[in-house]
């Protein structure tokens, strides 16, 4: 049973911002930006490619209410999904990391060299 599971479950807290029968936005306890969410399906969803399109569509409009309800609709955001182990997917439950609360850069590519993608 993964983290976010135990957290759906009741088994361990979280700082819930938002919550509803099938989705879960909470604070995530390693923040990358002055705001970041992480919000979750509640039910057990691999990663984005095991996603039903209409499952995207409700986490698309909880998505939407939680960035209205920070005061992010306005200011902007960033929207992020890792999925599977070579994109850096650590938790294995689908989850959107909602940063924002600053000016983000794009600092974590810099030092990538793109020739050793090709």
């Amino acid at each position: 049973m993964s983290i976010f599971s135990k957290m759906i479950d009741g088994e361990i807290s979280c700082n819930k911002v938002m919550e509803n029968d099938d989705f879960l936005a909470f604070h995530d306890i390693n923040p990358k930006a002055p705001i970041h969410i992480l919000i979750i399906p509640k039910i057990k969803i691999k990663n984005f490619q095991e996603v039903s399109p209409k499952t995207m569509a409700g986490l698309t409009s909880f998505t939407q209410k939680v960035a209205t309800l920070l005061g992010l609709d306005k200011s902007g955001y960033r929207l992020i999904t890792n999925n599977g182990s070579d994109g850096g997917q650590e938790v294995m439950h689908l989850h959107f990391h909602l940063l924002g609360g600053a000016k983000l850069s794009w600092g974590h590519l810099s030092d990538s060299n793109s020739k050793n993608f090709i």
